[in-house]
């Protein structure tokens, strides 16, 4: 392997980790908060909300950093549709 084919598996992998960090993160942090909560008010069902809670901010984060990675493309072919019209 090269160096540019190196550099190619790195960014892979980079890339992996941002998307599993932006999706880790927000479920234990909200299923952190959603524990806390059972423990200090006695309220067992609050963990399930805050867990489904932390997956779509998630799922919003890594639609939004995929949109940003991969969506340049896209969005010069909006662009021209609209033009066209």
């Amino acid at each position: 392997m090269d160096r540019k084919d190196n550099r190619q598996v790195f960014a892979s992998l980079t890339l992996i980790l941002q998307f599993s960090l932006n999706m880790i993160v927000p479920i234990f942090l909200c299923t952190m908060v959603g524990v806390w909560l059972d423990k200090k008010y006695d309220i067992p069902w609050i963990v399930v909300p805050l867990f489904i809670m932390g997956a779509l901010a998630g799922f919003t984060n890594i639609f939004k950093m995929a949109k940003k990675i991969y969506g340049k493309s896209g969005d010069s072919d909006r662009n021209h549709a609209k033009k066209v019209k």
